[in-house]
C-alpha cells in the first residue's frame, strides 16, 4: 500500500469486534473511494466504563479475524503513541505518516455525543469526517450540538468520491452515508457469550501496523 494511500480510520473498543463492523468498513470504503481503513483498537475508551471489557490482546486478536483478506488493518497503536483521546492520536498519525490522507469513520450514535469528545472541533478542523448511519440515533445525530456546527461544512458523498483527495484533503468536512441497517452489536455478543474473550487468554498478537507484540494491559480489561 502506498504511503500516500487514502486512509479510513474508525476508532473503537473492538469488544469484540464483529461482521457489522467488517461490514460498514467495507460500505464507507466502497462509498468514498478509500484505499485501505485502520480500525483503531482502543487501549481504553474515557466514554466507556471498563467492568466488561476484555484485555487488549483478545479485543485485537478479534479484530484481526474479522479484517481478513480485506484492506483493513486492525492496530493498537494508540499504546504507542500514548494517547488517551482522538485529537491526540490524529495529531500523532498525521505527525508519523504525513504523506497519508485520514478519513474519520464514525456512527451516527458517536455524531449524537460529539460535543462531548476532548477537543472536538479540533478533530474536524484535522481531518475529515464520515459519519454512518445507525438506527435509533440518526434523529439525535442530525440535532446535536455538533451538527449544528458541522453542518456547514457538509459535502455529499458523490462529491466526496470523485474530488475526495484533492478537494476534501484538508478539513472541515462532513458527509453523511445511510446503509441498509446491520443489527449486529458487541453488546448483544457479549450477552450471548459473556466469556469470549477466554479464548484469548494470554496471547500477545502482533500489531500489523506497528509488527509490535501487545501485552496485556494493566487496569484494562480482563480474562475471565
Amino acid at each position: 500500500m502506498p504511503s500516500g494511500a487514502f486512509t479510513g480510520l474508525l476508532g473503537g473498543s473492538f469488544n469484540p469486534a464483529h461482521g457489522g463492523h467488517r461490514r460498514i468498513t467495507r460500505f464507507a470504503m466502497d462509498a468514498l473511494g478509500l484505499d485501505q481503513t485502520w480500525w483503531l483498537v482502543s487501549p481504553g475508551n474515557p466514554l466507556k466504563t471498563r467492568d466488561d471489557m476484555a484485555p487488549l490482546p483478545a479485543r485485537l486478536l478479534s479484530a484481526q479475524a474479522h479484517s481478513r483478506r480485506a484492506p483493513i488493518v486492525p492496530t493498537a497503536i494508540e499504546l504507542q503513541l500514548g494517547t488517551r483521546y482522538t485529537v491526540e492520536t490524529l495529531r500523532g498519525l498525521k505527525a508519523r505518516y504525513p504523506k497519508r490522507q485520514f478519513v474519520w469513520l464514525m456512527g451516527s450514535d458517536n455524531l449524537a455525543q460529539f460535543h462531548r469528545w476532548k477537543g472536538w472541533r479540533d478533530i474536524a478542523r484535522t481531518v475529515p469526517i464520515a459519519v454512518i448511519a445507525r438506527p435509533g440515533y440518526n434523529a439525535e445525530a442530525m440535532t446535536s450540538p455538533a451538527m449544528a456546527w458541522l453542518r456547514r461544512y457538509r459535502v455529499s458523498v458523490a462529491s466526496f468520491r470523485n474530488e475526495g483527495r484533492r478537494k476534501y484533503g484538508s478539513a472541515p468536512a462532513l458527509v453523511f452515508m445511510r446503509f441498509d441497517p446491520d443489527t449486529r452489536s458487541a453488546t448483544a455478543i457479549r450477552r450471548d457469550d459473556a466469556d469470549w474473550a477466554t479464548q484469548y487468554c494470554g496471547a500477545e498478537p502482533r500489531d500489523r501496523l506497528t509488527f509490535r507484540k501487545i501485552p496485556d494491559v494493566p487496569d484494562i480489561g480482563k480474562c475471565a
